[in-house]
């Protein structure tokens, strides 16, 4: 992932983004536009085939960057209480593999049995 500054003031600030998707930049806008503080905030594609995005904040009050900042805190922390209750609800299980027999197993068994020649 590469970040470039394409515009930066008091209120606004406008980010270019490549190598990641709607996956992550969805849930950040999210978070964003639930803060007070947060006028606008979107994330547009040059096109759908492109790895590249731009997101652009506008903020009420406060610095934009640090609205980023804790945005991007919130899903994170959002993200480890899932993963938190997910193995909580679904512990992961060691399948037993089933012993397989040697054949100097097999030769004892066969020997106590009076099958072996």
């Amino acid at each position: 992932m590469e970040l470039e500054k394409i515009k930066k003031t008091s209120k606004e600030i406008e980010l270019e983004i490549t190598g990641e998707n709607e996956t992550m930049l969805n849930p950040i806008t999210e978070k964003l536009l639930k803060n007070e503080d947060v006028d606008y905030a979107s994330y547009i594609a040059d096109h759908p085939e492109s790895n590249k995005r731009r997101l652009y904040i506008r903020v009420k009050k406060g610095e934009p960057i640090d609205l980023l900042k804790k945005a991007i805190k919130e899903v994170e922390t959002e993200l480890k209480d899932f993963e938190k209750k997910f193995l909580e609800k679904t512990p992961i299980k060691t399948k037993n593999k089933p012993k397989s027999k040697s054949k100097k197993s097999k030769s004892k068994k066969l020997a106590a049995e009076g099958d072996l020649s």
